[in-house]
């Protein structure tokens, strides 16, 4: 039985994570890297996925899930009549400072009162499923062997090898604790020796790190532990080799129930650049901010001829994401097909120029100013924007029914040509500024001309249509409108209509665009967008500055949005018809919009005091 996406809780390493059910299954954890095959993969496909299971045997338990505070240590608590234990997860930090060296799950089991008769069943399925492996005894271990990689585990139960897979029944006293330990690693000859009081050390060390790292967050504000927790979810969600932020961490968590809308999202997208690094230097995050910056550098610095980039990359810079389909594996409660690879990379996505400029220009202001070199590539790139600013492409949804001239794509054409006329300017760069300043205008009237609907009143998805599109929420945060605009409050209006009166907003949720006005080339449904929601908040925050009454209605919609995280403050990419989170999860985005929104509602509302 699948559990929901949002009853999960997640660990990891700064390499990979894995999934923690509430009911103590881990059933998702790709080694050695976030993109790599997985090795558990039930909630792709509970029967032939592969799951660690570790729960109670009773059927009337109860469990509890929650954080150790201000770290990504996870405790499941059961609770029953006959007893109550614990059990924390967490994955032994591996800094790029110490190599890439094996990926440590550990699990630590220990009775609270009572006793309880537990369950292990750890049945690994390799390579997303397609690999055969053997269970081998290997002194008072158990090692499980692929093609391509093995994992040790390793615990103070004396492991039992059934089926290919460890399957133990014990007793948990009150009072006593038991560990598990699962290795991964590409030579098995690394695997690292354990015994509990070594795992006392990481797990101290573990802690240690976590609350370390938030404490360098400077946000005092409002909503403090909502903004810390997305803060943790998304250095979790950091490569540390590279600096760089997968948008998520699992592949094809669906957009729909039963539907085709599931993408692989274990990826880094240039379009996350300026909206992590304002996220990160908002909070006082700089060396994160830095990291990322020095990521899109090094992507820049390899661009094509003419400075054109890809969408998104490898969470190491690799180009190669060709999408394939695993039709052997059912997907989360029949959601076919599971994907590996994104498709999209090859798409034209002119609005990531924007995002890629806003980026460097506050990281320039407010933190590292560029070199010279990184401002040849970055001159060439402008250029390439003045040329080709035009032309159709897919848009920031990445819709596959076909080209259109999006407004969301222009105006963030608008973005990268003004903050490089900016740049320059602070810099004193050589530039192109007389042509640079002409096309922004253009841009910009373009935008005025052909953007806006006289039918809505208000700015709509592409040229030539009156459908809307959240995305334009964005305007005043790049500062193309004003947010007390005319244009930019009835944009607000038409936005916050519901879906039956031509409008984005059900229940203070907001919906990317109307699927029924919009063809994207895809069948099925999807829910409101949740940074989308945040987007919402942010714009009505700005708009409150002239309309005090537009930022109570910020607030409100804010407090309203938090109430739909999961049960330890995470979030997916959509909300169901039923409150359900649905696509991949956690989600970067989610988690960078709501930082931003409650950094600025927080300001404009002042001081407590």
């Amino acid at each position: 039985m699948y559990l929901r996406i949002e009853d999960h809780g997640i660990i990891g390493d700064l390499y990979t994570a894995a999934l923690v059910g509430v009911n103590g299954t881990i059933d998702w954890f790709c080694a050695p890297h976030f993109d790599s095959p997985s090795i558990f993969a039930s909630i792709l496909d509970e029967e032939k996925g592969g799951h660690f299971s570790l729960s109670p045997a009773n059927h009337d338990v109860r469990s509890t899930q929650y954080y150790l505070p201000e770290t990504n240590v996870l405790v499941t608590h059961f609770t029953s009549d006959e007893g109550v234990a614990q059990v924390v997860d967490f994955m032994p930090i591996r800094t790029r400072a110490a190599g890439d060296t094996d990926h440590v799950l550990i699990r630590r089991i220990t009775g609270i009162r009572g006793n309880l008769h537990m369950q292990i069943d750890c049945s690994p399925r390799f390579n997303y499923g397609r690999d055969e492996h053997d269970a081998v005894y290997v002194g008072e271990s158990v090692r499980f062997i692929s093609p391509d990689i093995s994992i040790e585990y390793w615990s103070t139960v004396t492991p039992k090898i059934i089926d290919n897979a460890v399957k133990v029944d014990f007793e948990i006293h009150e009072g006593h604790t038991e560990y598990i330990v699962i290795d991964a690693v590409e030579h098995i000859e690394r695997a690292d020796k354990f015994d509990a009081e070594r795992i006392e050390l990481l797990f101290d060390a573990t802690v240690d790190y976590w609350r370390r790292w938030i404490n360098k967050c400077t946000y005092t504000g409002r909503w403090r532990e909502m903004v810390h927790r997305s803060a943790l979810i998304l250095k979790l969600l950091t490569y540390d080799p590279t600096g760089a932020f997968v948008a998520a961490p699992t592949t094809s968590l669906p957009e729909h129930l039963g539907g085709v809308r599931n993408w692989d999202y274990r990826y880094t997208w240039i379009r996350d650049a300026a909206f992590s690094v304002y996220g990160l230097l908002r909070i006082g995050l700089t060396e994160e901010a830095g990291r990322f910056m020095e990521w899109l550098e090094a992507r820049c610095a390899e661009g094509g001829e003419d400075g054109t980039l890809k969408i998104m990359y490898g969470i190491d810079g690799s180009h190669d994401l060709e999408e394939h389909t695993l039709d052997h594996l059912s997907g989360y409660m029949g959601s076919q097909p599971v994907r590996i690879g994104n498709g999209a990379a090859d798409q034209l996505q002119l609005d990531i120029y924007g995002e890629l400029m806003d980026a460097v220009y506050l990281s320039n202001k407010y933190q590292t100013p560029i070199s010279y070199d990184f401002w040849s590539y970055l001159r060439k790139i402008i250029n390439w924007v003045c040329d080709n600013w035009h032309r159709a492409d897919e848009g920031i949804w990445e819709v596959r029914g076909g080209r259109a001239h999006f407004v969301y794509s222009k105006l963030m054409c608008w973005v990268a040509i003004d903050r490089g006329i900016r740049l320059a300017a602070k810099r004193s760069f050589p530039s192109d500024t007389e042509r640079w300043v002409r096309v922004r205008d253009e841009i910009y009237e373009q935008i005025i001309k052909n953007g806006w609907s006289d039918n809505v009143e208000a700015f709509t998805q592409a040229y030539g249509r009156d459908a809307l599109d959240a995305s334009n929420l964005i305007m005043p945060m790049v500062f193309f409108m004003s947010p007390s605009d005319p244009r930019m409050l009835k944009t607000l209006d038409a936005i916050q209509r519901s879906p039956s009166n031509g409008g984005l907003v059900y229940s203070n949720l907001v919906y990317r665009y109307n699927l029924n006005e919009t063809a994207d080339g895809l069948e099925g449904e999807e829910g409101t967008f949740n940074m989308c929601t945040f987007w919402l908040v942010e714009a009505l925050t700005r708009a409150g500055r002239s309309e005090p009454a537009r930022l109570e209605e910020a607030r409100m919609m804010f407090e309203h949005m938090l109430g739909y995280a999961n049960h330890l403050g995470l979030y997916s990419e959509e909300i169901g018809p039923k409150g359900e989170h649905l696509g991949n999860f956690p989600q970067a985005f989610t988690h960078l919009a709501l930082i931003s929104a409650a950094f600025n509602l927080d300001r404009a509302l002042g001081s407590r005091a």
